[in-house]
């Protein structure tokens, strides 16, 4: 099955079915194509709010991983991802070496420079836009899509806070399938009571 999945390293919540939905993939033979959301530009995030400093820095993080999209290097990006997503989550830091990263990786050092690149703004707005279309605005990330057997269908989350394993995982990733292919299905949601537990991340 083909999946689109929504990201933009600033969010927790993102990272964790991130690492959920790759471990579920070789099980359930998916093809997920990683694709940016700018939280910046999706709430409009102003100056003066708290959030900016660190959804602007990741907003550049995503023109670095546009810039290597546009290099020819799309299968790459989770890779990239990750290493973002374990400075920001585990190390507990945005302040990193972005060519070092890239270098590490074997891609070139020089897409660092799209970091303060304004030309790949539009590709992420695009993106996020297309997820938005799916799924409507008032969500956050994660959001997926995946291509039925009927539809291109999208959902925001899963939402998840404690790493699923084994078994459970698939029957995590069987549910959400089902949701999504469900004629009349929008919404179901309770209050998040804990942060994502990284630690349950192996």
């Amino acid at each position: 099955m083909n999946v689109e999945f929504w990201f933009d390293p600033a969010c927790p919540f993102c990272w964790m079915t991130s690492r959920w939905i790759s471990a579920v993939a070789p099980e359930r033979d998916l093809e997920i194509t990683w694709r940016p959301i700018s939280l910046m530009v999706k709430n409009n995030t102003a100056p003066d709010s708290p959030w900016y400093e660190g959804v602007k820095r990741t907003h550049s993080l995503l023109r670095v991983v546009e810039s290597v999209r546009a290099a020819g290097h799309a299968d790459r990006i989770f890779e990239l991802y990750t290493r973002f997503g374990t400075k920001i989550h585990h190390e507990g830091t945005r302040d990193f070496d972005v060519a070092a990263i890239l270098d590490d990786l074997g891609l070139d050092p020089a897409h660092a420079g799209a970091l303060d690149d304004e030309q790949f703004d539009a590709a992420i707005r695009v993106s996020t836009d297309d997820a938005l279309s799916l799924v409507g605005n008032d969500v956050g990330t994660p959001i997926i899509a995946m291509h039925t057997a009927s539809a291109r269908a999208g959902l925001f989350g899963p939402v998840i806070t404690v790493m699923p394993k084994g078994e459970d995982s698939l029957r995590l990733w069987d549910g959400v399938v089902a949701m999504a292919e469900t004629p009349g299905f929008f919404e179901l949601k309770r209050t998040r009571t804990t942060a994502p537990d990284m630690a349950t991340i192996a």
